[in-house]
């Protein structure tokens, strides 16, 4: 007969049935962290209360019975004012999840109480997961799966057992449980003597074992198209970063560089197409007023009516020839609805239809609501040289020059003939409206030139090198308060430092004063090459604002007057491809969490049909390397073989074949007359501790026991297992079972307490 393990009592389960229900409360609340909605103070009150309830399980009974009535008419008045001053349906309903959590952990359960945390839990963390792709999720998703399975364990086991129901039911209003009053020490100390770590090691082992089949199912499966998030993102609204919007104001670009998280992360699939800077392009604001540089009405509008739902943007290059290259983009939520992309493209692809529009003029691609989410899209066919080609701009600026001014229309010109239409495209020639700041302008422009027609490209170089000979770098700037145009007074204010919004807002005016069209791009420069996963993490502070020129025919060419006399893109050189890239290796502790999470975009949010036959293309890749290995090695060993029998023969060569060949014969010889026995008495010690296992048991009983035994009759019980032939032996489990009660005697106090050792539920083996 086996011998029965120590168990806990139907209180004691009810103890672990509490604390399992709180601990998948907090585990809940925790999705809070990553959601980007306001309700901090609600979690903090429901974190609170459940860790008072969990410290000390008779607080519930202190609640008065009426709030406990009013508790539900609360909630849900609760939840239609939420409804009804916010104006949005998914916070007010996250808000609500948190309030019947908050109620549920910290009262009293039944099993349909019980039930509810779980289905109330799940809500929050598929919403969370589904809302956001965090890497945090997949980790939380697993804890929560394997706390989930043990509350449900404990709780099928309290329901079952005898009396279990009534032991499960909620007390009396005021009426504290049984299991309540136990404390926590002497609970865990119970734990700790019931628990069987070989079947706590079996579980997790099976449940790590699941987890794998269901990974290997989900990389095996085929891949279907998903709709946008489960349409959640709908119910939740995100604003972006205001340097990255369709109107800037001085000094927005400059308050997203003290952000150091990453904003973007961009996997290439040939690395040597590389630049050896990267501009990811994402706004382009041509019209200035009042000291704001802003989208043009004409381009906004042009860019709303472009909106399509579609998971594919065309663009605006031929198909490349040679093998494709993949700009693979991972845009993290917050940042703006407009996307980075470097330059011109063939093609672009999200994971999933979106309200996507595109400017093709600009070359602008935006999403039509902020994303809540991480979006990932796919790029191919990329243009990274710097210019954006625009044959017809030349046309429509001569068109709009012919058209009526604003004096010959009947209101007043402003300083310059920018002003003679506020429509695109004159609004890359605008100017400020003050005339004194345009004559500012022409003379530093005189003084740039030296009187010569210059080209857009040699004016830009020159104008470059003026503002880095005139002007320092600095992100601290004290502008002078004169109620003038601020980039023009930073000009006249010979050696202020100044920013990449100054230098790029005063180079934009300098050009357009001397009658090149220019205007003003904001994104992101730059970038942190991870040097784990090979990537690009662009942070944040990579957050930058630069010029594009027209080159008075067909294209606009990137200037970026932050640099100086570096300024134009056909001047910049430097090494590309993988020499660049080492020139940016990030190696920090904070590169490596990265990689852990780009592996997470990659392989799971990210895994679509292209993803998942690459990766069984990289696994046959592997086997048939491992496959041509081995065949390699064992082609060169019989080589060896053969080369090594083709040697010619010798009488030291017979010597010493006979000589190995006696070793091996006689190694067998004594091995089959003295190994094989002493191998099964080795493994029967290793095995059992001892040639037999039940003298091994009978001798652990009487070390036990002591050398005064409380009964004779059960120390000559075991002195015969332990010590006599197998004849004269009782029944070794009975003979053990009274050696068991023997010893509960001698550890009570020789038989006081024995009745209630024997009725124990938890008896110790």
């Amino acid at each position: 007969m086996e011998r029965e393990r120590p168990r806990l009592s139907r209180d004691e389960l009810q103890q672990l049935r509490w604390l399992l229900g709180g601990l998948l409360t907090l585990l809940s609340l925790s999705t809070v962290a990553y959601l980007d909605i306001d309700a901090w103070a609600l979690t903090g009150v429901t974190a609170v209360g459940v860790l008072a309830v969990l410290a000390w399980p008779a607080l519930p009974a202190r609640v008065p019975p009426l709030v406990h009535k009013l508790a539900f008419p609360f909630i849900v008045v609760f939840f239609v004012w939420d409804l009804y001053t916010t104006g949005e349906a998914l916070p007010p309903m996250i808000r609500l999840d948190l309030l019947l959590l908050l109620y549920r952990g910290t009262s009293y359960r039944k099993k349909r109480d019980d039930l509810q945390i779980i289905v109330l839990g799940l809500i929050l963390i598929m919403i969370a997961g589904v809302l956001t792709v965090a890497l945090e999720f997949g980790a939380q998703i697993l804890v929560f799966t394997a706390v989930t399975l043990a509350f449900l364990f404990v709780v099928t086991l309290s329901e079952g057992a005898p009396a279990g129901a009534a032991a499960a039911a909620a007390p009396e209003a005021g009426a504290v449980p049984a299991w309540a009053r136990g404390g926590w020490r002497r609970f865990l100390r119970r734990l700790r003597e019931v628990s069987d770590w070989r079947l706590l090691t079996l579980a997790g082992l099976l449940f790590v074992g699941v987890v794998g089949v269901s990974a290997l199912l989900f990389m095996a499966i085929p891949r279907f198209q998903l709709e946008n998030s489960l349409f959640l993102d709908r119910f939740l609204s995100k604003k972006s970063r205001t340097g990255f919007s369709d109107t800037i104001k001085l000094g927005d670009v400059v308050d997203i560089q003290q952000d150091d998280s990453v904003a973007l992360r961009v996997d290439i699939s040939d690395p040597t197409h590389v630049p050896a800077m990267p501009y990811w392009r994402m706004v382009v604001l041509d019209e200035y007023r009042d000291g704001t540089f802003r989208t043009s009405r004409r381009l906004q509008n042009e860019l709303f009516i472009s909106a399509a739902l579609s998971s594919f943007v065309p663009g605006m290059l031929r198909p490349p020839r040679g093998p494709p290259v993949y700009w693979t983009f991972y845009y993290e939520s917050g940042i703006s609805r407009h996307l980075p992309v470097p330059g011109t493209f063939y093609q672009l692809r999200f994971r999933e239809p979106q309200w996507v529009q595109q400017q093709n003029s600009l070359r602008i691609i935006a999403l039509r609501n902020e994303p809540v989410t991480m979006t990932a899209y796919r790029v191919e066919g990329m243009q990274t040289d710097g210019t954006i080609p625009d044959r017809f701009f030349s046309a429509l600026l001569r068109n709009a020059e012919r058209a009526p001014t604003p004096a010959e229309a009947g209101r007043p010109a402003a300083g310059s003939r920018a002003a003679a239409g506020p429509g695109y495209p004159l609004t890359t020639l605008g100017l400020p409206d003050r005339p004194e700041d345009v004559a500012d302008l022409r003379r530093t422009v005189a003084v740039i030139t030296g009187g010569a027609r210059l080209s857009a490209a040699e004016f830009s170089a020159q104008a470059g090198r003026w503002l880095a000979e005139h002007h320092p770098y600095s992100l601290q700037v004290n502008l002078p308060k004169t109620g003038r145009d601020p980039f023009v007074a930073w000009m006249d204010a010979d050696g202020l430092p100044g920013h990449c919004e100054l230098f790029t807002g005063a180079f934009t005016l300098l050009a357009r004063a001397a009658g090149f069209p220019t205007r003003v791009v904001t994104g992101f420069k730059g970038g942190d090459w991870n040097a784990y996963e090979n990537y690009f993490m662009v942070r944040n502070s990579n957050a930058h604002a630069w010029c594009e020129v027209y080159d008075g025919s067909s294209a606009w060419f990137r200037v970026d007057p932050t640099d100086g006399a570096a300024a134009v893109t056909a001047s910049q050189s430097g090494p590309t491809g993988a020499a660049a890239n080492e020139r940016r290796l990030d190696r920090s502790w904070s590169a490596r969490l990265d990689a852990v999470r780009i592996l997470w975009y990659r392989r799971i949010v990210s895994f679509d049909q292209r993803t998942q036959l690459a990766l069984v293309q990289s696994l046959r890749e592997t086997t048939n390397g491992v496959a041509a290995t081995l065949r390699d090695f064992l082609n060169g060993a019989a080589a060896l073989g053969r080369a090594w029998l083709q040697r010619p023969w010798n009488l030291s060569r017979l010597f010493a074949w006979g000589g190995g060949l006696a070793a091996v014969a006689a190694a067998l010889g004594a091995w089959r007359r003295w190994g094989r026995a002493w191998w099964w008495r080795w493994e029967g010690r290793r095995r059992h501790g001892g040639p037999d296992p039940v003298r091994r048991e009978a001798g652990r009983w009487l070390r036990r026991l002591g050398p005064r035994p409380a009964d004779a009759a059960v120390w000559a019980e075991l002195e015969r297992l332990r010590y006599g032939p197998r004849a004269t032996w009782p029944e070794p489990q009975a003979a053990f079972r009274r050696a068991r009660r023997a010893w509960r005697e001698v550890r009570a106090g020789r038989g006081q307490d024995a009745g209630a050792g024997a009725g124990s539920v938890g008896r110790v083996s």
